[in-house]
């Protein structure tokens, strides 16, 4: 057996001759045992080390180097040896997605759920993180692991024992216990397997729905990172929700729970004002978009008291209109810059589609909620008609806004520039004249001209050709020339 001292310090063809020694050892160890249990650990710590890196490291991710290690891992009577195959295994399986195929047809299935069911943080993480790895590019039967192994309740049952565990934690008296990266750990890969089983099953995801209790025990009892908010496990939760059915019985008592009915809505609309706050904009993309879809969800089954806390908490409110929407610092604000987010097309379609649900998926309360400019682009790209006017009803008692803006009109600040000239208002309204043109003729909007309709109404009058600007204007009429 290797130096301790010097495992994992070969390189090249040397790397490739130790890597190859492990694995005979262990294969013939499974055949005849000859190694102690400090010797079999100790082979693979070491061909853990060289797994790290794939190069010259390729008998590992073998038929025979899959096969020795998945026997090691579940056949294994000793919980260090059986840990520590799993370790070499599941980076095998990270680093070459050969080996996760490999693995899927071993036939390990009932044994991976089985450890997966111990009451251990490491097991849960270990088996949980090599089953994770077959739902992606093998055969593995996930159905199967659902029906027949029980898949849905051994992971409803690891999230109770961490929410368990967290209720436990935050009772005690000046946070004097110290958060368990191990546990924390097992609970973000447990979550991950969780959705991507959801996603991957749709048909069972009905069985997973008793994890919505202690997915919101977890995400009320941890303490938010300011400056990354929706790392684990905050982003995990949240990710696991979005498969879920949120609209059973079953999830409305735990997402609405009778003593603090808001709490939930309030604790993810809490994480995504720090999200918008902390992550830059390379990162909205992969962090925000499942938190504004998991809100925008409740948002459509919560009572009508939480959805009016929603809107209240998202909307823009009467000090977001003193200025143009958009402009200011506020939440309502971030949400309307990231609807045009040019890095982030899959966060802005889902911020676009919260507002539009908290409109009453109403063009005109949409328009008269955001601004035509934050709602037009949304309307068009999902053939919602414009409506013909966007002005306040007439039971709206708020002051007039500019629909265009969302900016209160008596807020509404104008450079100090001089009056046009009547040629510089002649060419502007020209201007307008064609693009209304062009947008009817592309069937964008369905209203008469304003400058024809100004025309009509004997707001306009020609301009003769030897027009002066010194000539006397009719009073009240801006003058076109044709």
């Amino acid at each position: 057996m290797s130096n301790p001292s010097v495992q994992g310090s070969l390189t090249g063809s040397a790397k490739l001759r130790a890597v190859t020694d492990l694995v005979d050892k262990l294969a013939h160890d499974l055949q005849a045992v000859s190694l102690l249990p400090p010797q079999r650990d100790a082979a693979l710590e070491e061909l853990k080390i060289y797994g790290r890196d794939p190069r010259n490291a390729d008998p590992i991710f073998t038929e025979k180097g899959i096969k020795t290690l998945a026997r090691h891992a579940f056949d294994s009577p000793s919980a260090t040896t059986s840990r520590n195959a799993l370790r070499v295994l599941c980076n095998a399986m990270l680093l070459e997605p050969k080996a996760r195929q490999i693995f899927a047809k071993l036939g390990y299935e009932a044994k991976a759920c089985s450890k997966l069911k111990n009451d251990s943080r490491d097991d849960e993480f270990l088996a949980a993180r090599v089953i994770f790895l077959t739902t992606y590019g093998t055969s593995i039967d996930l159905p199967g692991l659902i029906e027949q192994h029980h898949l849905a309740d051994i992971l409803i049952e690891n999230l109770r024992r961490h929410a368990k565990q967290s209720s436990a934690g935050t009772s005690k008296a000046n946070g004097k216990d110290k958060v368990d990266p191990m546990a924390e750990m097992a609970l973000s890969e447990t979550l991950r397997l969780l959705f991507n089983i959801t996603k991957f099953c749709s048909d069972h995801v009905e069985l997973f729905t008793p994890a919505v209790a202690p997915i919101t025990t977890l995400l009320s009892n941890h303490e938010i990172q300011s400056n990354a908010p929706l790392s684990p496990p905050f982003g995990p939760l949240v990710n696991a929700l979005m498969n879920l059915k949120l609209d059973s019985k079953n999830a409305h008592t735990s997402l609405f729970p009778k003593s603090e009915p808001g709490s939930i809505i309030e604790r993810l609309v809490q994480l995504l004002d720090q999200a918008l706050k902390s992550y830059p904009d390379g990162e909205l993309e992969l962090h925000v978009t499942p938190l504004v879809c998991v809100i925008s969800s409740l948002h459509e089954h919560a009572p009508d008291d939480i959805r009016k806390s929603i809107r209240t908490s998202l909307l823009p409110t009467e000090e977001d209109r003193k200025t143009v929407l958009g402009k200011g610092d506020s939440l309502a604000s971030r949400l309307l810059q990231n609807s045009t987010n040019p890095v982030a097309p899959e966060l802005r379609k889902a911020i676009s589609h919260l507002l539009f649900e908290m409109s009453d998926k109403d063009a005109s309360t949409f328009i008269e909620n955001v601004g035509y400019g934050f709602a037009s682009g949304f309307l068009f790209q999902n053939n919602i008609p414009l409506p013909e006017a966007a002005a306040p009803s007439a039971s709206d008692e708020r002051k007039p806004i500019n629909p265009v803006t969302g900016q209160f009109l008596d807020e509404e600040k104008f450079a100090d520039m001089p009056e046009m000239t009547d040629e510089e208002k002649e060419r502007e309204a020209e201007k307008l004249f064609v693009l209304f043109e062009r947008l009817k003729k592309n069937g964008l909007i369905s209203v008469q001209n304003p400058v024809e309709r100004a025309v009509q109404e004997g707001r306009f009058e020609e301009l003769p050709d030897d027009y002066e600007e010194d000539d006397e204007q009719t009073e009240g009429k801006p003058a076109v020339k044709k």
